[in-house]
């Protein structure tokens, strides 16, 4: 695979295939940057991207700015993680040659969704059979009621081995199709009526905007949930490979490389990614010195003992901060619509008789409003971070509102600095 990055060095690539398997030698590669003098080492993620090309472009902007923020008695490599993921657009139409890329063993399931959703078939049994195809790209049991398949136990927390660790089954998943859809397409136009009614002046609401055909409507929906589908795959592959690719990867190169001071850092997916890698580390490695989530696409539930709702249950990585020997950094932005809005409509059971939209807590991401439900976990704005420093050790969050304006928007010279505060080599 080409290595692209040209902005640092020295740079290796890291590369995973969906179940967290890399080609040999990859931990040997990494210690030889240790070889070379380097005594610390910046992982970087990348979230929603479909092709390496892309991913090792962000990985180019992304540490553009780390030599100028790298204090003289730090020497710093750098490497960039590849893992096979679905780009999450916010357009409405869903790409169906890049999920047939990213799943290519569910090819047919793929090119039977986008006949069903080019043809928008008003009958019954389309919408079920839909449905049916949604679960079988998801690997999800099929049938309502199924919720409790692989990987569940709890609302976007609950505990769980192997592909499924840590992922609930969404209830859009096996909820009444109709319901679901109706539900997604609600959603979706008002996230686009109001966008619209900014532009055009008051009184521009869905109807206008979108027509009122009913079924119409409903396969609008039907296309969000494939989206939310393909969302809530790319999540549970996420937690595979951190656990099963990266947790080990570190370990191996804690032994080959034992004073090589590691700092994690993932955006989005990557970041759900690189604080499932603490799950797979091995006990008593102690060589992570730094993880910073950029706009983290898992529950900010995850880290806590006791998740504050409903029955008493832990999050899907309870004090596993701990394995960090310093701290863990939280960045969010309010102005992430996506953690905003498309993360609660993926994680929320959609057999709830309430609207999918509202003010409703339980379904936000970390990357939204930080790490919740930590004793201890202080909260700092940006100015104060980059000013004063964070906190050695425990949970942070990091209000990086000012300098982020949406999802993608992380490539600042800021929140690198963030990064050399929360590993101390500023």
């Amino acid at each position: 695979m080409a290595k692209t990055v040209t902005s640092v060095g020295p740079y290796q690539q890291i590369v995973f295939d969906k179940d967290g398997d890399g080609p040999a030698g990859q931990a040997r590669a990494l210690a030889a940057l240790a070889r070379q003098g380097c005594t610390d080492l910046v992982v970087f993620t990348h979230g929603w991207n479909n092709t390496p090309s892309s991913a090792t472009g962000l990985f180019d902007r992304f540490l553009a700015p780390f030599p100028r923020v790298a204090g003289k008695a730090a020497r710093l490599g750098y490497a960039g993680l590849v893992w096979p993921s679905m780009m999450f657009s916010d357009e409405p139409v869903p790409d169906y040659a890049a999920v047939a890329s990213v799943v290519p063993e569910r090819a047919a399931v793929v090119a039977r969704l986008a006949e069903l959703a080019g043809a928008e078939p008003a009958d019954e049994a389309a919408f079920a059979e839909f449905a049916g195809l949604l679960r079988e790209l998801a690997g999800v049991a099929d049938g309502p009621g199924s919720a409790s398949g692989p990987g569940t136990g709890g609302i976007g927390t609950g505990a769980g081995a192997g592909a499924g660790a840590g992922v609930e089954v969404p209830g859009f998943l096996v909820g009444d199709p109709r319901t679901v859809y109706a539900m997604f397409a609600d959603a979706r136009d008002a996230v686009a009526g109001a966008g619209s009614a900014a532009g055009a002046g008051a009184g521009v609401g869905a109807a206008e905007l979108f027509g009122g055909d009913p079924v119409k409507r409903l396969w609008r929906g039907a296309k969000e949930a494939l989206r939310q589908a393909t969302y809530y795959t790319m999540k549970r592959r996420a937690g595979v490979v951190g656990e099963h690719g990266l947790g080990p990867l570190l370990g191996e190169l804690a032994r080959l490389a034992p004073g090589l001071r590691v700092h994690l850092t993932g955006h989005s997916f990557g970041g759900r990614l690189v604080a499932h890698a603490l799950r797979g580390l091995p006990e008593g490695v102690r060589t992570v010195k730094s993880v910073t989530l950029f706009q983290g696409a898992f529950s900010h539930y995850a880290f806590t003992d006791r998740v504050p709702y409903g029955r008493a249950r832990p999050g899907s990585l309870p004090g596993l901060q701990a394995r960090i020997d310093g701290p863990l950094v939280a960045c969010h932005s309010a102005h992430d619509t996506a953690l905003g809005i498309f993360y609660p409509l993926a994680s929320r059971v959609a057999r709830d008789d309430d609207s999918l939209l509202g003010d409703d807590r339980r379904w936000w991401a970390v990357g939204h409003d930080g790490v919740q439900a930590v004793p201890g976990t202080a909260a700092v704005p940006l100015a104060a971070a980059l000013r004063d420093g964070l906190p050695a050790s425990g949970c942070v969050n990091v209000d990086a509102a000012a300098v982020v304006s949406e999802h993608s928007d992380i490539c600042h010279e800021e929140l690198a600095r963030v990064v050399a505060r929360a590993g101390r080599f500023a």
